[in-house]
């Protein structure tokens, strides 16, 4: 019998009208560029923000002691609960002066594992509106209502919190601490505020800011308010270069997670020479040495007041161009790419419609002198 997809057929053209319709293009990463149709580009599309992730001499130093198996075939809870993940959650509490630590596959097998758990019917979360989607897809699986609050405005998220709270048995306040597409910061000290006025629980997601703020620690610890934060996401695939992902915070709640996170519980545990690597980086690169996070916050102020006369968005090392319309961004992003630079176009359902934007992500690799023909050709596309 033949099988029917028109409905399938039918959203992808609709995409395409829309300018949404995304495909895989093969490339090759070679230090700061990217190699792709025998181009050599600039690299402005990673989370790689330190650059570790093709640092040669940390790839060396690393495999001159590395002498275990790749991986490790099985769930935590059944086999696989060996050294190289017990030490990386050991180092993670150390750190954070948390009492527990738990690992997970990526960040977003983290934030549904969180939130589908902890947040159930009869259960509220008061969600920033630019939270990331792995956020909302957990809250939407585990039941609990979602009350989403206007971007970084905490008068807003103070109203909700006066009219639902005493509806609800448990509260948790969610916020990014570092947005990924807006680049721009959430406010912890108000957050940690209400969270303790209202007797919420508060998460704070620190992908994008964890090896850089705070003596590598994030942005809580950068602000020195990690203690009053309940608990902490932060990802090894981003600054520090690895793979996986991890949350630290009391012990009554990670232990509620190893039992009732079906991402950690049912899933097979990320590569072994993976939590290695992101132990190696954090001893050897992050929580030893400030080099790499300084060059990167040296190198994005510069940016910002090179770009200061177009329409940015935030005050980080992602730096959001905003176009507008899709077809704009899409032009943008393919003249770039003609001119020798890698920055694609973000566009809904990433961001909201009508806001495609350029999303320029630095690197501590990327040096002044690479960066002079990109002003350039951004002001003329403006």
């Amino acid at each position: 019998m033949k099988k029917s997809y028109e409905y399938y057929q039918n959203c992808l053209e609709e995409q395409k009208r829309a300018l949404n319709f995304r495909n895989l293009k093969p490339l090759e990463i070679s230090s700061k560029y990217v190699l792709q149709d025998n181009k050599k580009l600039l690299n402005l599309s990673s989370n790689d923000y330190l650059g570790i992730s093709t640092n040669i001499e940390a790839r060396k130093e690393f495999l001159k002691t590395y002498d275990l198996s790749l991986s490790v075939p099985s769930a935590r809870l059944l086999c696989a609960n060996t050294n190289s993940y017990v030490k990386l959650e050991k180092l993670l509490c150390e750190k954070f002066l948390k009492q527990s630590a738990l690992l997970f596959n990526s960040g977003y097998h983290a934030n549904v594992g969180i939130y589908s758990s902890l947040a159930k019917k009869g259960d509220a979360v008061f969600c920033d509106k630019l939270n990331h989607a792995s956020i909302i897809d957990g809250i939407r699986l585990g039941g609990s209502d979602l009350i989403p609050f206007k971007h970084v405005n905490y008068e807003d998220l103070e109203a909700k919190l006066i009219r639902y709270r005493e509806k609800y048995n448990n509260v948790i306040i969610s916020s990014e601490a570092l947005f990924s597409m807006d680049g721009d910061f959430c406010d912890i000290k108000k957050l940690v505020e209400l969270k303790e006025k209202y007797n919420a629980i508060l998460i704070i997601d620190e992908a994008h800011s964890f090896g850089v703020y705070g003596a590598g620690l994030g942005f809580c610890a950068q602000e020195k308010l990690t203690d009053r934060v309940d608990l902490i996401m932060g990802t090894f695939g981003k600054a520090i270069g690895s793979y996986g992902a991890f949350c630290v915070g009391d012990k009554i709640l990670i232990d509620y997670l190893t039992n009732f996170a079906r991402p950690f519980i049912f899933s097979t545990v990320f590569p072994q020479i993976s939590a290695e690597f992101a132990y190696f980086v954090l001893k050897e690169y992050i929580f030893s040495t400030d080099f790499l996070s300084k060059k990167l916050l040296i190198l994005k102020d510069y940016v910002h007041k090179e770009l200061s006369g177009l329409n940015i968005l935030g005050s980080s090392y992602i730096i959001p161009v905003v176009m507008g319309e899709n077809q704009k961004a899409i032009r943008a992003s393919n003249f770039l790419y003609d001119n020798g630079f890698y920055c694609l176009p973000i566009r809904y359902p990433t961001v909201a419609k009508n806001s495609a934007r350029l999303r320029i992500s630095l690197s501590s690799a990327i040096e002044f002198d690479d960066l002079n023909l990109l002003f350039e050709l951004l002001y003329r596309i403006r």
